[in-house]
């Protein structure tokens, strides 16, 4: 009798941080899957570890979701809750004096790239463009035209399963292509700090204005999409592996390859997460 009243006062708790009104799948920037997901929008620290504790209690599944910009999620949609840190965990905190800035967890890499433009900080003009957060982006180590978050990150702030919290320094991080630690240990990034160095802002501006040319001309930003759905192959490039095969342009149901830019998987309108699975599936045989 009392397990299943505790039971009923954890949900109780729970549902009150949930945003059960919002669709999960505007949360993807693919536009598509997530089915009826529950998604939580935590105020604080405390408000996370009570979800945790929750969700580890009542065996619920959590995912920690940046800005779902390389995620593609089952029509099914995820049989547990969504932890959304965009709505709270966003600001950004710029230390001119030691050139650092150090970014929660649900800032947007553009954003943060801003702020060091501002500041006349140089380092992260490579991320101007990067459609994702923070968070997501050191979790996967996010990188562009030759630049990649290793290479100026110092330290994170994280929070374990257990709802601890610790500073995990880069070097501990394994920090490789697409790759880090948290991958692993499951540890959830709360805020990212990173050292970079004076500069001038006009020519910090200038290639940051040069990538998102790049981007708008090259990329199919009118679609929606996952980004570059394929990892680099070693010595090749993804987009003209697909494109040398004849297959720009081809499509499963509402997913296309698309005919801008070969190494994007592209939503024309109605595309289910099972059309863009099918399609990559085709595409990889």
């Amino acid at each position: 009798m009392h397990e299943r009243e505790d039971k009923m006062k954890n949900l109780s708790i729970l549902k009150k941080m949930l945003l059960l009104a919002l669709s999960a799948a505007m949360l993807l920037t693919v536009l598509t899957g997530c089915g009826s997901s529950e998604t939580a929008a935590p105020q604080d620290e405390q408000q996370l570890r009570v979800i945790l504790k929750i969700c580890r209690k009542l065996q619920i599944p959590c995912f920690i979701l940046g800005r779902g910009s390389n995620l593609l999620v089952s029509d099914k949609g995820f049989d547990g809750v969504i932890v959304n840190l965009r709505k709270h965990f966003n600001k950004i905190e710029v230390d001119r004096e030691n050139k650092t800035i150090t970014a929660e967890a649900g800032a947007s890499l553009p954003a943060v790239s801003q702020a060091a433009l501002s500041a006349g900080l140089t380092g992260l003009e490579f991320a101007a463009g990067i459609p994702g957060t923070m968070g997501g982006g050191l979790f996967m180590n996010a990188g562009a035209y030759g630049g990649e978050l290793k290479q100026v990150v110092t330290e994170a702030t994280v929070m374990t399963k257990d709802g601890m919290i610790l500073h995990v320094p880069a070097e501990q991080m394994a920090l490789g292509h697409r790759l880090s630690s948290f991958m692993q240990t499951g540890e959830i990034i709360l805020s990212v700090k990173m050292q970079l160095t004076q500069g001038n802002p006009v020519v910090i501006k200038e290639p940051m204005d040069d990538f998102n040319s790049r981007r708008r001309e090259k990329q199919p930003l009118e679609y929606p999409s996952a980004g570059s759905t394929f990892k680099r192959p070693a010595g090749y490039f993804a987009g003209k592996l697909i494109e040398d095969a004849g297959l720009k342009g081809f499509s499963v149901g509402g997913a296309q390859v698309s005919k801008k830019h070969a190494g994007f998987v592209i939503n024309t309108g109605s595309a289910t997460a099972a059309d863009i699975w099918n399609l990559c599936n085709e595409i990889q045989n």
